[in-house]
């Protein structure tokens, strides 16, 4: 079985320099352009069976995209959110800085400050969808290949699930405006096809 997984396109909170999160901004106009050309590529190189995607608006008006290009349904899962990032949402970063400077030291794994997810509770968010996304998909064997329509933060986390890092880690996987990502499950282990893959803005003016 194969897996897309997305990032969503540039949103509002890009423009303004605000810390996103939870904040639930639109795409940009920008942003849906980005969304309309990944939905193009998806379904003319690797077009799913079903798009399952987060709430956030930013993520949801991109997975609508994909799964209207590739004619397909579409599903919401909430714990395929960003980062619960508390009292940060919505912020500009530097009224952030100021507010909530980080603690001595830069936050710790199990940190809640600002009211934040810390990371464990991340992690753990992550796993629970994966656990779930694998049992109720991949182990059915109906799907050929699924999307994961997501954000930044949450796709590293998932980036993590898939392979089996630990929570604490200094591995980070990038992924721009409408980054696309190929995962491949087979009876002999997991294989990363391709990451943040892009070339589908290459027609941008």
């Amino acid at each position: 079985m194969e897996i897309l997984v997305v990032r969503h396109g540039q949103s509002q909170a890009d423009l303004e320099d605000r810390h996103e999160g939870r904040a639930d901004f639109p795409l940009t106009r920008l942003g849906e352009q980005q969304a309309s050309l990944a939905a193009e590529w998806i379904a003319k190189n690797h077009p799913p069976d079903l798009v399952i995607s987060s709430t956030l608006k930013r993520a949801q008006r991109t997975a609508e995209m994909i799964a209207k290009e590739s004619e397909v349904p579409l599903l919401l899962d909430s714990n395929l959110m960003e980062w619960n990032n508390g009292l940060l949402a919505g912020l500009l970063r530097a009224e952030a800085a100021s507010r909530f400077p980080l603690p001595k030291g830069g936050r710790k794994p199990h940190d809640t400050f600002a009211e934040t997810e810390s990371l464990i509770d991340f992690r753990a968010r992550a796993e629970t969808f994966w656990s779930k996304f694998n049992h109720e998909y991949v182990f059915s064997g109906q799907y050929q290949r699924i999307a994961l329509v997501s954000h930044g933060g949450m796709i590293n986390m998932l980036f993590h699930c898939f392979l089996s890092l630990p929570v604490i880690s200094d591995v980070i996987f990038g992924t721009g405006d409408t980054g696309i990502h190929l995962w491949k499950i087979t009876p002999n282990g997991r294989n990363v096809v391709f990451t943040n893959v892009q070339e589908h803005l290459a027609t941008m003016k």
